[in-house]
Parts: C-alpha cells; sequence; structure tokens
C-alpha cells in the first residue's frame, strides 16, 4: 500500500470518528435521535466513547503527521478497531443487524492503518 493511500484512509477513519465522537461526546441528544442504542446506554459511557473515538481520531493521524513518537498511529487505529468490534458485538446482542454494515466498513479502515502503518 502506497503512503498516499494511506493517508487517504487515515483521513476517512479520522473524519468518521470525529463525526461519530463528536455526536457522542458532546451532542448527546442528537446521537440519541441518530442511534437508538443511545438512550439505553448511561449517558457517561456514551460521552466516555466519544471521547475516546475523538482521541483515536487525532491518534491516527497526528503522530504520523508530525513525525513525533509514529509509532501511536498504529496503535490508535488498532484501538479504534477494537472500539467498533466492541460496537459490532452490542449490536449483535441487541438484534441490529443493519448497523453491522458500518461497523465492518471501520473497522476495516482502522485495521487498513493499523497494519499499513505498524
Amino acid at each position: 500500500m502506497t503512503n498516499i493511500t494511506l493517508w487517504i484512509i487515515q483521513g476517512l477513519t479520522a473524519l468518521g470518528f470525529i463525526y461519530s465522537g463528536w455526536l457522542k461526546a458532546f451532542q448527546y441528544e442528537k446521537a440519541t435521535a441518530s442511534w437508538g442504542w443511545v438512550k439505553d446506554l448511561p449517558r457517561g459511557l456514551v460521552a466516555f466513547i466519544g471521547a475516546a473515538e475523538l482521541l483515536g481520531a487525532i491518534g491516527v493521524i497526528l503522530p504520523e503527521a508530525l513525525g513525533i513518537a509514529p509509532i501511536l498511529t498504529p496503535v490508535a487505529a488498532a484501538a479504534l478497531a477494537v472500539v467498533v468490534l466492541l460496537g459490532a458485538v452490542l449490536h449483535v446482542s441487541r438484534r441490529e443487524y443493519r448497523e453491522l454494515g458500518v461497523n465492518l466498513v471501520f473497522i476495516l479502515l482502522a485495521a487498513l492503518v493499523a497494519i499499513g502503518r505498524f
């Protein structure tokens, strides 16, 4: 995979997690309206997931871009893949199978970044 391809994937990954994380961390009402599962989890847990996604999105871009501890980029990507995998498990337990497509896309994106940058 070329460096340019990895940067594109990193950018798409970061944008997706910034959107998702921002809603969960700072716009709880919009998150509740967008995703049915949000109202069934404690608000603090939803905000924590959102904050983790925002930090992960930063970690997918900045360490590699700045050349400061670039090993943190694949670590952040792997951590995001785990967060999404846990979300997929939640969706399966709730029989929300329609949600799994988005989970699979973001697991794939995060995994590609992790593998490409390790």
